[in-house]
């Protein structure tokens, strides 16, 4: 009883959350395509019925090409997204840190005594259920002036595959759970696994959220190896750079020191997404 009671005002919050950040869905071109093949296939079909095999294999064609586009997490084919922060940050030598898939009662606070040594802000896209199950840890991220951003309200691997309404439950739910805790609804999104679904777009615009994914990322949730994740952080470390971590993964304590000095021996100011991209206007 107190779960449904505990739905429904996440739900009417979501509502209010909507209507004051929602911006308009423009079609990324690739949906235009396969919105044009579907169409041009039917006309053919009705034409030329004999004509199915060819029709079925463009369809077909069209429909793997998403399929690739789905598990490209650095790909724009699906719509806007963000692998590098946005030339006034670059100029400021800023760089973001994102952390996946928390909170965690046992390595979330020690990764922010460790921002907080460096005088380093980072993004957190936490899970929805774990936000709800962790309410004071995640409004202390808030508190120490990190970002918590939307990461979906279950992590479900199979999210990339699902239909457009249960993308709107998840992403709502999270939505409104992060903005009861932290007063602030989230502005960024990041899919489980970087899996993006080609009905996720016209979620995410109405609700004023911005698909995120990384210029490089560790591997920290599936290595056990801080050198190599340190190496593959900081090959090429640059301004505008976003970083992916997991502050699920308790390997990231051993890898975070180094990076931060490297960040600041590079003279780069880590900051949150909201930070780096406030001064930029999103349509």
């Amino acid at each position: 009883m107190r779960a449904k009671q505990r739905g429904e005002t996440i739900l009417s919050t979501t509502t209010a959350i909507n209507s004051e950040n929602g911006r308009r869905w423009r079609p990324a071109p690739a949906i235009h395509v396969s919105v044009f093949l579907h169409a041009a296939a039917a006309v053919w079909l009705v034409a030329h019925p004999p004509a199915w095999p060819w029709a079925l294999g463009v369809l077909g064609a069209n429909h793997l090409a998403l399929f690739l586009a789905v598990l490209w997490p650095r790909g724009q084919l699906l719509g806007p997204n963000l692998v590098r922060l946005p030339t006034p940050a670059v100029r400021r030598r800023e760089i973001a840190l994102t952390f996946d898939d928390g909170p965690d009662p046992e390595v979330t606070p020690r990764v922010l005594e460790l921002l907080d040594r460096f005088r380093a802000k980072a993004s957190f896209f936490c899970i929805g259920e774990k936000a709800a199950a962790y309410p004071d840890l995640v409004k202390e991220i808030a508190r120490r002036g990190h970002s918590v951003e939307n990461h979906s309200y279950h992590h479900h691997q199979a999210f990339a595959f699902f239909g457009i309404s249960r993308l709107r439950r998840e992403v709502d739910a999270a939505q409104a759970t992060v903005a009861a805790l932290t007063g602030r609804p989230p502005g960024f999104f990041r899919a489980p696994a970087g899996f993006r679904s080609p009905l996720l777009d016209p979620v995410l615009a109405p609700r004023g959220l911005r698909y995120v994914s990384w210029t490089r990322r560790g591997f920290d949730a599936v290595s056990g190896d801080p050198n190599r994740i340190l190496r593959q952080l900081t090959r090429a470390l640059g301004a505008g750079d976003v970083l992916l971590l997991h502050d699920s993964a308790p390997v990231v304590l051993a890898v975070l020191p180094a990076l931060l000095e490297q960040i600041s021996a590079q003279g780069l100011k880590a900051v949150s997404l909201a930070s780096a991209c406030a001064d930029e206007l999103v349509e």
